[in-house]
C-alpha cells in the first residue's frame, strides 16, 4: 500500500501559544489565501516544503508525549492551511487518537465542509480559527477571499459542540475599525463554544520573507500594532 505523503514546512517541538499546554506544532505547506499580513509567506507554495509520511511525523511527535501529559498539551497542526492536506492530517490524527494525544487545528476555515473534512473535524479536539476580518469587503481586499465560508465553518463547529479559540490579527486602520469590532463582538457572543479570543498584534517580522522571494511587502506603510491597540480592541469586544 502506497504511503500517504504530506508536505511539511516546519516543526515546533515545545510550543506554548497554539493551544493549551505544551504542544508539538506541525506547520503544513501550502495555502490558498493571500493574506497581506502573512508572516510565513514561504508557506504558500503547495509544491514546496519537505515530504514526510504519516509514520515519520507520528514518530517525531510521540517522543514528546510525556510533556503533553503533564501540561494538558498535545499536537496543533497549522500552516499554511492544514485543511488543504486533509487526507494526511486525518490519518495522522487517527494515530494520535489511538495514542491518547490531544489534537488541534489552526485554520482559516475558508473551505467547503466535505465529508472528509467532517471526518477530520470529528477527530479534532480544538479549533483555532483566524477571523481575518468580520467586514467582508475588507476581508476580500486583505486576504483575497470572502469571509462567508469561514464564518459558516465556525457556526458548523459550534453546532456540533467543538471547542473553538478565535484569533484576530489587529492591523491598525484595517481590522480595528470600531463599527467592525462591534460586529465581531456580536458574532463571537452568538457562538456558544468559543472558550478563548486571542488578539494578535500585527507585526512585520516576516517582511524579509517577501523580500527574499522578490516580492513587494503589501503593508509597507502600515504601522505595527501596540499594547494600546490591543487594549482598545479588547475593551470593545468585552463591552
Amino acid at each position: 500500500m502506497e504511503k500517504l505523503i504530506g508536505r511539511i514546512h516546519s516543526f515546533e517541538t515545545l510550543g506554548a501559544v497554539d493551544g493549551p499546554g505544551i504542544r508539538f506544532i506541525l506547520f503544513m505547506q501550502g495555502c490558498s489565501l493571500r493574506c497581506k499580513f502573512c508572516h510565513n509567506r514561504d508557506t504558500w507554495d503547495c509544491k514546496g516544503g519537505t515530504e514526510y509520511s504519516v509514520d515519520e511525523i507520528f514518530n517525531k511527535i510521540v517522543r514528546y508525549k510525556n510533556y503533553f501529559t503533564v501540561s494538558n498539551g498535545g499536537v496543533t497542526v497549522s500552516g499554511g492551511e492544514p485543511l488543504l492536506q486533509a487526507d494526511f492530517v486525518l490519518e495522522l490524527f487517527k494515530k494520535l487518537k489511538d495514542a491518547g494525544i490531544s489534537t488541534a487545528i489552526d485554520t482559516s476555515g475558508m473551505l467547503d465542509i466535505t465529508p472528509k473534512i467532517e471526518e477530520l473535524i470529528d477527530l479534532t479536539d480544538l479549533f483555532l480559527v483566524d477571523i481575518k476580518c468580520i467586514n467582508d469587503e475588507i476581508c476580500r481586499d486583505l486576504v483575497g477571499r470572502s469571509n462567508k465560508k469561514e464564518l459558516e465553518f465556525i457556526k458548523y463547529l459550534d453546532s456540533i459542540g467543538k471547542e473553538i479559540w478565535i484569533r484576530q490579527v489587529i492591523v491598525p486602520g484595517i481590522t480595528d475599525k470600531e463599527e467592525d469590532l462591534y460586529k465581531l463582538r456580536d458574532f463571537i457572543n452568538s457562538i456558544e463554544h468559543i472558550t478563548k479570543v486571542d488578539l494578535l498584534p500585527y507585526h512585520d517580522l516576516g517582511k524579509y520573507k517577501w523580500i527574499e522571494l522578490g516580492e513587494v511587502y503589501p503593508l509597507e506603510n502600515i504601522r505595527t500594532a501596540n499594547n494600546d491597540d490591543v487594549d482598545r480592541v479588547k475593551k470593545i469586544l468585552e463591552s
